[in-house]
């Protein structure tokens, strides 16, 4: 089959979309990192980080993807055999406990369906029944890029403070930052893990952690070995960070993603994916209407993601040849299901630099798909879309 023409549709839950002014600005040669021009141009993208998170604290970054970002967090703020618990949400928390079990700490799982999203109340209940306070951190995803499930973290904040219990609060925001709601310190968060390829609408490859002075008080105990992510020695940098080679380029780019999210307006950049999301759950709910059709993965709409939507489908079939279809006749990229889920669910991304049309397009490929894989679904996804987004 011949190479579909015109512009690829992205619609994968990350990496995500890069806007063309990122990729201009990231289009230039070599420059020494401790060159006035780029001390420059590092400071303005680091403030400007720290806006987009909300936070006067802490922030380290390194060359890595989000799992180096976790990696940060485990090393730096944890001692061997110290216990955690890690609410469960879908792949992502999991790949987060495994991570702290290969660091040699105990890591307790607060048990969830993976479709409802774990309560708030059991998490209370776990804190308040550890009175000897051996749990040293609460692990959350705010957002679970493989079930479509979002985490509310006032909440979560809420129930460690009833319980009166001091654990650390770390938070996973890697497909959250950027797209979702998100105060780090208004929420009491002592550690935020992020990386670049979402909601910053960059290239993969630089990641962060977002430190509390709390948890940095901790990090002065923690005696898990560490050395490239060590905040210690990143806190005594020029730069605040990088145990080793800066990637200047990447930081250009950096610039212009937050100059793009402060011209809408970090308030109207949350709103735009509330819309785009809701767009997608209409069209999702057409297509439920049918008989066998295909269904919301996430059952609990009060846990509905908005920047990534994860559709069930209909028993005894795969979503691999309906991706595979949508990819090869209509140029449009779909997220698959991971692990447990692969085969079994796809993944809508409306993250990152998004508008009305192209999430319609997204839309009308899949209902497209839909129909030539002879799946059952209701008539007319994209156009309770395209009425919501009118307003009708």
């Amino acid at each position: 089959m011949p190479k579909p023409r015109g512009r690829h549709f992205f619609a994968n839950p990350g990496p995500t979309n890069i806007p063309d002014s990122v990729l201009r600005a990231m289009d230039r040669g070599s420059i020494d990192f401790n060159d006035s021009e780029f001390v420059e141009v590092y400071e303005e993208a680091y403030a400007g980080l720290k806006r987009v998170l909300r936070t006067q604290q802490h922030v380290f970054m390194a060359n890595a993807s989000g799992h180096g970002a976790w990696e940060s967090s485990i090393a730096n703020l944890f001692s061997p055999g110290d216990s955690i618990l890690v609410v469960e949400s879908g792949f992502f928390s999991d790949e987060w406990a495994a991570m702290g079990r290969a660091f040699g700490l105990n890591v307790q799982m607060l048990p969830a369906d993976w479709r409802h999203g774990a309560y708030i109340a059991d998490m209370h209940a776990a804190l308040a029944a550890d009175t000897e306070h051996r749990i040293k951190g609460l692990c959350v995803v705010q957002n679970e890029t493989s079930t479509g499930m979002s985490i509310p973290l006032p909440a979560v904040r809420q129930a460690i403070d009833a319980a009166k219990h001091p654990a650390l609060l770390l938070v996973d925001t890697i497909s959250s930052l950027g797209s979702l709601e998100f105060r780090m310190d208004d929420w009491g968060i002592d550690c935020v893990v992020g990386g670049s390829q979402k909601g910053l609408m960059l290239p993969t490859g630089m990641s962060f952690t977002a430190v509390s002075e709390k948890a940095f008080a901790a990090h002065q105990h923690a005696r898990l070995p560490r050395f490239y992510f060590d905040w210690t020695m990143m806190s005594k940098r020029a730069h605040r960070s990088f145990i080793g080679t800066i990637p200047t380029s990447v930081f250009y780019g950096l610039r212009e993603s937050i100059r793009l999210l402060e011209e809408e307006g970090l308030d109207n950049v949350i709103a735009r994916h509330t819309r785009l999301a809701e767009a997608t759950r209409r069209a999702v709910q057409t297509w439920a209407s049918a008989n066998d059709g295909p269904q919301f993965f996430c059952n609990n709409p009060e846990r509905y993601s908005n920047s990534v939507t994860t559709v069930l489908m209909p028993e005894g079939r795969s979503s691999d040849p309906l991706r595979k279809t949508i990819r090869e006749r209509f140029n449009v990229s779909l997220g698959g299901g991971l692990t447990k889920l692969s085969g079994r669910v796809f993944r809508i991304g409306h993250l990152g630099d998004l508008n009305e049309p192209m999430l319609l397009g997204t839309l009308g490929a899949v209902e497209m798909g839909l129909r030539i894989e002879g799946i059952p679904h209701g008539r007319g996804g994209v156009d309770a879309a395209m009425a919501y987004l009118a307003g009708d």
